[in-house]
């Protein structure tokens, strides 16, 4: 959400760059734009991204809280979905239809790890929810994104999905993996909005953009895992390993001596952990006059799932596992391959 210029600016790492963006969400209590925004049904050969919005718009709502405003969308008949740090840590919200219409909102649920929130409206306006989509969204694939970036209401930008399974930071300073990354045009106040495929299914909860035609979303598979635990408990708790990983580079792969870049290397276990006593460290050594990390397990798979990328391990995590699971890994260690089992334990709210 956007309270002040401060909000509209983080730094994402992505890919190993980083990339200068902002909370897409939070506008500033400014006045907002035409209250009376509605779609225009004149013309018969509307582009499909009128018809998007057509079919879309009386489900998007402006939310508002005391320290700025954001968006949200209708996501069954009695809730509003919409981004963690759009309400804060408010406990009731402000909500205003693309008619201008307000209502009074509760926030139920909030899960900062994966940035959404959850919130109870009664007598929702006359409008369809929107469903997410059942198929994972694809490179190249056109895409809508519909918010209020500077409580300009019911805008509507249009791009293609630009990546998939990506990693993005967390309001708790972890990252939420299996994010969506796009072109399309994303500014303060879009955030909690829905990014929309041409056939009317929500592929991403917008949550971050800015800059650079870089935004990201809450991809609709973790959303749908997500949102059900929300709206019945008030939260959700997400599996942790215990332990922080480096992609094993071509650098890293002959400072340990291994026969080629493969897998993650197991920097650190946290003390008491999931992974404490199971997994092994590395250390930092100097390597032709820099320091690297030498030494540990090297992570190749989780439950036969190849684990070449930090954000394929995440995925996997977020969306196949919850605390308490057993799961096996395939570590390399001291140039053998072994098999070892880790019950997850439970993410912490923030990091250490």
């Amino acid at each position: 959400m956007v309270a002040d210029e401060t909000s509209r600016r983080r730094f994402l790492r992505v890919g190993g760059f980083a990339l200068a963006t902002g909370l897409a969400g939070c506008g500033a209590s400014a006045p907002g734009g035409d209250d009376g925004a509605s779609a225009d049904t004149s013309s018969s050969d509307a582009s499909p991204y009128t018809q998007v919005y057509r079919d879309t718009i009386d489900s998007v709502l402006l939310v508002r809280t005391d320290d700025g405003s954001g968006t949200g969308f209708v996501s069954d008949d009695a809730h509003v979905v919409t981004n963690a740090h759009v309400v804060g840590d408010a406990t009731a919200v402000e909500l205003r239809t693309s008619e201008g219409e307000w209502y009074e909102g509760e926030v139920v649920g909030t899960d900062p790890n994966s940035d959404l929130a959850a919130i109870a409206v009664e007598d929702l306006p006359s409008s369809s929810p929107l469903s997410f989509a059942d198929d994972p969204a694809v490179i190249g694939q056109e895409v809508v994104a519909i918010g209020n970036p500077f409580d300009l209401d019911g805008s509507v930008t249009t791009g293609v999905v630009s990546g998939t399974d990506r990693s993005v930071p967390a309001p708790t300073g972890f990252n939420i993996p299996d994010a969506i990354q796009t072109d399309a045009a994303v500014n303060p106040g879009n955030s909690g909005g829905p990014l929309v495929a041409l056939d009317g299914s929500v592929v991403a909860v917008i949550n971050s953009g800015g800059g650079d035609n870089i935004a990201f979303g809450i991809s609709a598979a973790l959303a749908r895992r997500v949102l059900p635990e929300l709206i019945e408990t008030g939260s959700f708790e997400h599996s942790f390993l215990g332990a922080a990983l480096a992609p094993v580079t071509p650098t890293l792969a002959a400072a340990n001596g291994l026969a080629e870049p493969r897998g993650l290397l197991v920097t650190q276990v946290v003390t008491d952990g999931p992974s404490a006593g199971i997994l092994q460290g590395s250390e930092p050594e100097v390597v032709d006059g820099e320091s690297v990390p030498v030494g540990g397990d090297v992570l190749l798979s989780i439950e036969g799932t190849t684990t070449n990328t930090a954000e394929t391990l995440g995925s996997y995590l977020a969306l196949e596992t919850d605390p308490g699971d057993t799961v096996s890994l395939t570590v390399l260690r001291d140039g053998s391959e072994q098999t070892v089992e880790v019950e997850l334990g439970t993410r912490p709210t923030e990091t250490a």
